[in-house]
């Protein structure tokens, strides 16, 4: 079954007033679109739910339409399977440094031409933060939080909404959530 287990990641809803939708509305809708045992963590738009008759990028984009046209959302998804999420999991070369997993930050990458544009900021001395670029994310550990981060302030302002951030506990957590089936 985790061979079809998919988990969307929702960018910048219900962060602020903006954007704002209900997980059971989020919920309904996917389920709407075909998908099925799905499953919501916590209020800032991340799902579990399976969809054998769709790749990653095409669940992604029937999201993102669905979300425009049945809930006025205009927001970026982010579609994993199981195995991305996975091993995004398993290439974190900061966990010997992070101390806080509330604070240690995977943002996900879109591909070749985004992880180009971060090879400048890659090996950058950030102090007592640290940024490391892996093949689909970005990982940045923020010991004093994520809101005054230098490192995580130049991913912004480089991917815009090419990307979104999950803190590592919540990346772990939509891990078992697949595993669990």
């Amino acid at each position: 079954m985790n061979s079809h287990c998919y988990v969307a990641l929702v960018r910048g809803i219900n962060v602020g007033r903006a954007k704002r939708i209900a997980m059971a509305d989020l919920r309904l809708l996917v389920e709407g679109l075909g998908f099925t045992g799905v499953r919501s963590l916590l209020n800032s738009g991340n799902l579990v739910f399976h969809a054998p008759d769709f790749t990653p990028a095409a669940a992604a984009q029937a999201i993102e339409e669905a979300l425009v046209l049945k809930l006025g959302v205009a927001a970026r998804v982010f579609v994993l399977d199981h195995q991305e999420l996975s091993t995004i999991i398993e290439s974190n070369p900061l966990l010997g440094v992070a101390t806080d997993h509330s604070r240690l930050f995977a943002f996900l990458l879109g591909g070749a031409v985004q992880r180009d544009k971060l090879a400048a900021l890659d090996g950058q001395d950030w102090g007592g933060e640290r940024l490391a670029v892996g093949e689909r994310a970005a990982y940045v550990w923020c010991p004093e939080g994520i809101l005054d981060s230098a490192p995580a302030k130049s991913l912004g302002k480089l991917l815009g909404d090419g990307t979104t951030s999950r803190n590592w506990n919540t990346m772990l957590k939509l891990q078992a959530l697949c595993a669990e089936g």
